[in-house]
């Protein structure tokens, strides 16, 4: 197929796609996607998906909700935005709701995940200049992913990211995900903060248990650092409660000094926020910001996203809906000689125990058509790893859905293992 045209493909006429404008920036597949609403995406060609990606767990509320489609346009007609210079009603609003359902009371509005880890790790620094005679270090962990940014790939513990642009940001020791003694030992009174996700989704949804955050959290108050929890991928419900944080914390002892949001947060629209408690939001005036940092667009969808979550039953839902996806996926481990699955809440995996996760892929999405019940349709997956399959459904996704998507994925193992 050319490299510049997706014209030539067989079917009814379609419009001509030039795509070699584009920076070749990863592998894509030739199907180019005009459509989505729920759990399902079109592409050109008129074919759906069942899509269990989901943008990377970016539209939690599925694919072009009623009530972001709504915000967008009411506050698209009102103000779209007047400058970081100067207040709007929809971050205040967004502001308020997140201090009054976390347990944080200072919020900045950004873009992306990577943009509010990046204003993470400035504030933590800030923090250690102002409060611990310069303390610099970040404690991170192997398997990490705090973003693309050049400190926060330097942050993060993805293999190879220490030598892709060189020279990175120093202050980074990588600590072992569950092992608290990892961590003690590289804390030194240059040690600011220790920076996780509660769970590793890049690296395959591990997961940091609580007996090893609640330890973590009483070994940074000992040793005065900071908390930081990066939940850009499993905070705004995605593990069932609204942050992923609520897991582990039992009273104010436990609690993290910084939050990180992302993704779910705009439900498809780009929206961030970093959260702090009152004691460590340092910043001076002029010292942080960004051109669209909480822009009322933005923000309006953000006010709409979590309404919907504190929604009675949304949570209790994600619950459910998490259990019964564990439970199907279980069910192919044993009629397939799997390794296992786990995860938390609708951030979910799948361990292949062997390297057939690309072609599980593929298969999914362009041969499941072959299969009956499945004409002219096929299904979204996801592979972090050669081994490995992440699942991130949309947060309203319904049982039949997922007994679907495990449908698919039985014909897929059939066919490829």
């Amino acid at each position: 197929m050319s490299r510049t045209s997706l014209a030539e493909r067989p079917g009814p006429a379609r419009p001509v796609f030039p795509i070699r404008a584009l920076m070749d920036i990863t592998e894509r597949p030739d199907n180019v996607f005009v459509r989505g609403r729920g759990s399902w995406l079109t592409d050109h060609e008129g074919k759906t998906y069942l899509d269990f990606v989901q943008g990377w767990a970016v539209n939690c509320l599925g694919h072009c909700p009623d009530v972001v489609i709504d915000a967008l346009s009411a506050q698209a007609r009102e103000l779209i935005t007047p400058s970081p210079a100067y207040y709007n009603e929809p971050a205040l609003r967004l502001a308020e709701l997140l201090t009054s359902h976390s347990t944080f009371q200072r919020i900045f509005f950004c873009n992306s995940g990577a943009e509010a880890n990046e204003g993470a790790i400035k504030l933590a620094r800030k923090w250690g200049r102002s409060r611990k005679d310069g303390a610099y270090e970040i404690v991170t962990f192997d398997g990490a992913f705090h973003g693309r940014t050049i400190a926060t790939m330097s942050a993060s513990g993805k293999p190879g990211w220490d030598t892709m642009f060189a020279p990175q940001v120093p202050g980074f020791p990588k600590a072992v995900l569950n092992d608290l003694g990892s961590v003690e030992r590289l804390i030194t009174d240059k040690t600011v903060a220790v920076m996780l996700e509660p769970v590793q989704g890049e690296s395959g949804v591990v997961l940091a248990s609580s007996d090893f955050l609640r330890a973590l959290r009483a070994l940074t108050r000992e040793r005065q650092c900071l908390m930081i929890v990066d939940e850009v991928q499993t905070g705004m419900g995605r593990t069932g409660t609204l942050f992923a944080y609520e897991h582990f914390t039992r009273g104010p002892e436990d609690v993290p000094d910084i939050m990180t949001l992302g993704k779910g947060i705009g439900a498809g629209v780009p929206l961030a926020a970093l959260c702090a408690t009152e004691r460590v939001a340092v910043f001076e005036r002029g010292e942080q910001g960004g051109t669209y940092s909480g822009n009322p667009l933005m923000t309006a969808v953000g006010c709409a996203v979590m309404t919907e979550m504190l929604k009675p039953g949304f949570l209790p839902h994600v619950v459910a809906a998490g259990n019964h996806l564990s439970r199907r996926l279980i069910e192919l481990v044993s009629e397939f000689g799997l390794s296992h699955e786990r995860g938390l809440g609708l951030l979910r995996a799948l361990d292949l125990g062997s390297d057939i996760a690309a072609s599980l892929v593929t298969y999914a999405r362009d041969r499941l058509e072959s299969h009956p019940g499945w004409e002219h349709r096929g299904l979204l997956l996801n592979a972090p790893r050669p081994n490995l399959l992440r699942f991130m459904p949309a947060l309203t996704v319904t049982p039949a859905e997922i007994d679907l998507m495990i449908d698919g994925l039985r014909l897929a193992l059939g066919a490829v293992k």
